[in-house]
């Protein structure tokens, strides 16, 4: 199994996570008009099969006690209950973040939620796994924070100051990132030191599983009651374009080799460090958002100075938090 041995490589994969979970939306957009519920089956089955492959290569390599297979068949009811329940939470929890933005705005329901979570998981993860500097860590997560702000507040420029925020797009956004903040403290359960723990891959495996199956609950359920728009039917993901199958998918991949290198650095570094840091993925979809889709293009003075600050202020979370551990 692989495995970090340097601070080094602890650190360029919570990098790598970072740059994932920032990166994978963009397949979504290039895949145009399909409705997030139809793109979400290929998006949760990628998902799945990069944590298999990912799990008998990397996490089967040298064999031994820790290859998955074996790891897999020792582990105990409570450590594999951990892992399918943060799958489910955190599936629950993408789509209703997805949801929100729709609703309310990424001005409204990105802070809400990405906020939260990271303050939320950090901290509960961190009761789970203290390990690192929990000064260090906490000061890094409220530079994070507001940079959150600052990046709503560069989005409430540019839709020109004209955000609605709804009780139901509020409760929605609170809701997702209550259980958004909640999935990795579980991961970090399933893989704490004692009898029957998961390693990385195996935890990821399961997880991805979990998520997988709960989609045919969540994901049909608001297909037929979207939390915005008309209903859809299974009809449209079978005359989709192969093209945004393929991109489902592949956003899927991206996301799971995101969270592999989060929980293979979190052995290294802390789960609680290793997740404040990938939670620092807005910053990566900002540059996107800027230098690919040209979101900010004609973007008025304000509006650019909130997103300048946004930059530094994680840049200033991601140094603090690399040094927490």
């Amino acid at each position: 199994m692989f495995v970090p041995q340097s601070y080094l490589v602890a650190l360029l994969l919570m990098i790598l996570c970072m740059a994932c979970w920032g990166s994978w939306a963009n397949t979504f957009k290039l895949a145009g008009k399909v409705r997030f519920e139809l793109f979400y089956w290929d998006y949760a089955l990628g998902v799945f099969v990069m944590a298999l492959i990912l799990a008998m290569t990397l996490g089967s390599w040298h064999g031994g006690e820790d290859a998955f297979f074996n790891n897999l068949t020792q582990a105990t009811g409570s450590r594999i209950g951990y892992a399918m329940l943060a799958g489910t939470i955190f599936n629950l929890a993408n789509i209703l973040l997805v949801g929100a933005i729709a609703i309310a705005g990424m001005a409204i329901a990105f802070p809400v939620a990405i906020g939260a979570a990271l303050v939320i998981g950090t901290v509960l993860t961190y009761l789970v796994d203290q390990t690192g500097n929990p000064a260090m860590l906490f000061a890094g997560v409220a530079l994070a924070v507001v940079a959150i702000l600052a990046d709503s507040l560069a989005y409430k420029e540019l839709s020109g100051g004209k955000v609605q925020v709804t009780k139901k797009g509020l409760w929605i956004s609170i809701i997702s990132g209550i259980l958004m903040g909640s999935w990795s403290p579980l991961t970090a359960a399933s893989m704490a030191d004692g009898g029957g723990q998961l390693t990385p891959y195996t935890s990821l495996v399961v997880f991805t599983f979990a998520t997988l199956v709960s989609t045919f609950f969540f994901n049909v359920y608001f297909m037929q009651k979207p939390l915005i728009g008309e209903p859809v039917s299974f009809e449209g993901y079978l005359q989709g374009k192969p093209s945004w199958h393929v991109l489902g998918l592949t956003g899927g991949f991206i996301w799971s080799i995101g969270t592999a290198a989060n929980l293979i650095a979190g052995r290294e570094a802390g789960f609680a460090v290793a997740y404040a840091m990938g939670q620092s993925a807005p910053m990566v979809a900002a540059l996107w958002g800027v230098f690919v889709w040209n979101e900010f293009e004609g973007a008025s003075r304000s509006a650019k100075m909130y997103l300048a600050a946004m930059f530094v202020f994680y840049a200033g979370a991601i140094a603090v938090i690399a040094n927490a551990f």
